[in-house]
């Protein structure tokens, strides 16, 4: 298997006290580092595929820029190590992110890991200026969408995937082995494609870091096929997100209605 993103080594298989000798496809992981201005301030475990998506999901989901114009990726190195994804940011941008005292050392899908206090670990919630009530049909055939559109997960059965649904009806599909960067990755994507977010879908729980990177991604709308966690529905209320749970035709669960 040749795909930088899998790879096949022999297994054994025991069914019904069987045992059979088999070629299993797994998901790569590799530390993704991510610079701005020289500085190392995250690196994290995820699928080395679409990371222009991903770094330009992070910062804008992070808060370190406040829109694609103010990040430019200046160089891509691959080690024996992983790989850094350097990133030029201005001044002001940099210096904040200095003062934030952040180093990350992100286990896969893991939202808070190195974050320095407790009074850290909960930021402020920009408020989404437009909110988003799709018809419950549309919500179904675009998570619909989703489920057909993993074609990582069908081959190894490892991966988290995330979608924006954008206003003009584009839907946006990204995998990674952590929930977290599929969404990075999706938020990425879809603005460096000129799309304006309208919806995020999670094939995960609604967690408030889900919420949150919603929120700085001006998404209205959150969608889980499980369920949200009390906090994330508390940010959500803040933010002004319509956010629901167990999307999955044909019900779903409505948690904030505004």
């Amino acid at each position: 298997m040749t795909h930088p993103t899998l790879h096949s080594l022999p297994a054994t298989r025991i069914e019904n006290g069987r045992e059979t000798q088999s070629a299993e496809i797994l998901a790569e992981e590799t530390p993704i580092a991510l610079l701005y201005n020289g500085l190392a301030h995250a690196v994290m475990m995820a699928t080395p595929a679409d990371l222009e998506d991903f770094a330009l999901g992070f910062s804008l989901s992070e808060g370190i820029v406040e829109h694609s114009g103010e990040v430019r990726i200046v160089d891509r190195v691959q080690t024996a190590d992983g790989i850094s994804i350097e990133m030029a940011i201005p001044q002001s941008r940099f210096e904040a992110l200095e003062q934030r005292s952040r180093s990350l050392t992100g286990r896969t899908g893991c939202g808070l890991c190195g974050t320095a206090t407790l009074a850290a670990a909960i930021r402020p919630v920009r408020r989404v200026t437009t909110t988003t009530h799709p018809d419950p049909a549309m919500l179904f055939a675009a998570f619909a969408q989703l489920q057909a559109r993993q074609p990582l997960n069908d081959a190894t059965g490892a991966m988290h995937a995330a979608a924006v649904l954008a206003f003009d009806g584009e839907l946006l599909v990204r995998e990674d082995v952590g929930r977290h960067n599929a969404i990075d990755k999706v938020i990425g994507a879809t603005i460096r494609a000129g799309h304006v977010p309208q919806a995020l879908l999670v094939t995960s729980r609604a967690s408030y870091e889900v919420v949150h990177k919603a929120a700085q991604a001006g998404c209205g709308l959150v969608a889980a096929i499980s369920a949200p966690t009390a906090l994330a529905v508390r940010i959500a209320e803040q933010a002004g997100i319509r956010l629901i749970g167990f999307a999955r035709d044909p019900r779903m669960t409505v948690y904030t209605n505004l």
